[in-house]
């Protein structure tokens, strides 16, 4: 099945860009749009009003008479480009004086004296702005309705001319905006490139590369992706080197047993019958001995696996300890070893860790107990519970290791004593030592006059009453 493809990070940086630009333009067309038909009308209303006034000027009371004289500078006001109609009405009362008859008229009521209005009307099948007083003279009961309209042909035009100058402004910005943003984004995108180079260039080199990536200086958003994959390139370098590391422990290590078994085959196949018996010996030992070498080397690569552990969670330790103990129990008669646990039976030791790799722990610390003990002798288990933490001590009564050999006994392949000791690989105490360190716990010799004690310390102790324990 293909794999989804996301737009390009460019294209993502320009939709994210042009659309509240694109926005923001519309919603200042509208905005404009009415700022502009507001502006038309004040302006259009203030010619419009100026000629109302220049004609209400002119009525007069002569002999107890209205009398008009309109002036020629009322109309000339109101002349345009687009040659608008203008109308006019003079009443008194409900009496024309001069002007349309039929111009749509106020109730006086609504109007107050000498304060003009605006109002839009229809009249002769067009639309008509209209600006009307009302005047009051003196010795005339009645009152006089001066009204002037003009048609709304130049008050479109110009609104018209208006708004295409304001869309045209917009377009040309948007579209300024689009042709300078795809070069601007890649100016601002050349240091992912120059991250993507980096990384592309290991490609070139014949072995693996996991040094850091040399960028140069990154902004601000990119050093954490920068950081994190230095920080991925750390990790399979760890894990690289323990394959490596696993791969020629294991051959070194393999190397004689399976001479042995070489060696013993030949045998097998060119002696006689007692010495076919006798090379088949050797070649099961072999095998055991190969089987407990690739059993410990991959406890071992477990133990120091890379990467981040699981959550740590509530472990019986003493639930481990006894089942580590039955499995060895078997190992324990025939080497005539006396093998116990100790502890509170009152408490239950609750340890944060992992069930496995403590069962790793004990496990080989108890078989080196048992392996390298005197016939006859002993192997305590004790658990301890204190408020610094919780211990279990594993103490033989063996011939022990020198105070000057501790130091390098939790190295890889390390074996002191005799050569014709028991069998090991020297892998056990280098099990333990990594597979404390993944639980945050520590592991070390204890002070004995005879034997051996190792300690191994957790330092969070989580314990519980259990009456049953």
């Amino acid at each position: 099945m293909p794999a989804e493809r996301a737009p390009a990070l460019r294209t993502r940086l320009l939709v994210a860009v042009l659309g509240p630009l694109l926005a923001a333009a519309i919603l200042i067309g509208v905005v404009g749009a009415t700022l502009i038909a507001d502006v038309v009308r004040r302006t259009n209303d203030r010619v419009l009003g100026g000629a109302l006034g220049a004609i209400a000027e002119t009525v007069q009371v002569e002999r107890n008479e209205v009398t008009l004289d309109l002036p020629a500078a009322a109309f000339g006001m109101l002349e345009n480009t687009e040659r608008d109609n203008v109308y006019y009405r003079v009443a008194v009362g409900n009496d024309l004086l001069t002007g349309y008859a039929d111009l749509p008229a106020p109730d006086p009521a609504t109007l107050a004296v000498d304060v003009p209005r605006y109002r839009f009307a229809r009249y002769r099948d067009q639309q008509i702005r209209i600006a009307e007083v009302r005047r009051s003279l003196p010795r005339i009961d009645q009152p006089v309705i001066v009204q002037i309209a003009e048609t709304l042909d130049n008050r479109g035009a110009l609104t018209r001319r208006l708004m295409l100058a304001l869309l045209i402004g917009e377009c040309v910005l948007v579209g300024a905006a689009a042709l300078l943003l795809r070069p601007a984004l890649g100016w601002s995108l050349r240091p992912l490139a120059r991250l993507r180079g980096a990384v592309e260039a290991r490609d070139e080199r014949a072995r693996p590369d996991f040094s850091p990536l040399d960028t140069g200086p990154l902004p601000s958003e990119l050093r954490p992706l920068s950081g994190a994959f230095d920080r991925l390139l750390a990790q399979l370098d760890t894990a690289t080197v323990g394959v490596r590391r696993f791969t020629a422990d294991a051959s070194h290590q393999m190397r004689t047993p399976l001479s042995v078994l070489k060696v013993q085959v030949a045998l097998a196949r060119r002696g006689s019958d007692a010495q076919r018996i006798e090379a088949l010996d050797e070649i099961a030992d072999a095998i055991v001995r190969l089987e407990r070498l690739v059993t410990q080397l991959l406890a071992l690569a477990r133990a120091e696996e890379a990467g981040v552990s699981a959550p740590l969670e509530a472990v019986n330790l003493r639930e481990v300890a006894a089942a580590v103990i039955t499995r060895h129990v078997t190992q324990a008669i025939e080497a005539g070893i006396d093998l116990t646990l100790e502890g509170d039976a009152q408490v239950v030791p609750m340890v944060p860790g992992h069930r496995t790799l403590i069962f790793e722990i004990l496990a080989n610390l108890i078989d080196n107990a048992i392996r390298y003990n005197r016939p006859g002798g002993t192997v305590t288990v004790t658990i301890a519970v204190e408020p610094s933490g919780t211990s279990v001590t594993i103490a033989d009564d063996g011939p022990g290791i020198a105070a000057a050999h501790r130091d390098t006994a939790f190295d890889r392949f390390v074996r002191f004593g005799d050569i014709n000791g028991p069998e090991g690989s020297g892998l056990g105490l280098a099990i333990v030592r990594s597979a404390a360190a993944r639980l945050d716990a520590t592991v070390g010799f204890g002070d004995a006059g005879v034997g051996t004690t190792v300690i191994l310390r957790f330092p969070q102790p989580l314990t519980s009453p259990d009456d049953t324990a």
